[in-house]
């Protein structure tokens, strides 16, 4: 009977690993929003931290083993893998549209549109 109340036993600390771990990815992109030059970089940070951050408190949810709340953790995960890229593509194009520049340094732009920092102007040149 020990052997099998102890998979029931390490549930509640499974869960709270990862919230834990959930938390920790979001608080590291909060700090990656704050410290990123650029909004593409930030967005990036933003919208990793996001899904990663909010997947693993969904699975922490799943672990329960509630039908109702594995059936709304899913719909959730699913509403967040098809929003996430999107709203962060929507977001990235408004910024190319209104001509931001990459501050980052060594970034490239493909684009043709000369929105990468030149050397010798900007914070690091």
């Amino acid at each position: 009977m020990a052997l099998a109340s102890a998979p029931s036993l390490a549930v509640p600390y499974l869960a709270d690993a990862l919230v834990v771990l959930g938390l920790f990815v979001m608080t590291v992109g909060v700090y990656g929003v704050i410290r990123m030059p650029d909004t593409y970089t930030r967005l990036h940070a933003a919208s990793k931290a996001v899904f990663l951050g909010v997947i693993s408190l969904l699975v922490a949810s799943v672990v329960t083993g509630d039908e109702e709340i594995i059936l709304r953790a899913a719909l959730i995960a699913v509403f967040l893998m098809l929003t996430t890229p999107v709203s962060a593509h929507v977001i990235a194009r408004a910024a190319y549209r209104r001509g931001e520049r990459m501050e980052a340094p060594g970034a490239v732009d493909e684009s043709g549109q000369r929105l990468n920092r030149e050397p010798g102007s900007g914070r690091w040149g």
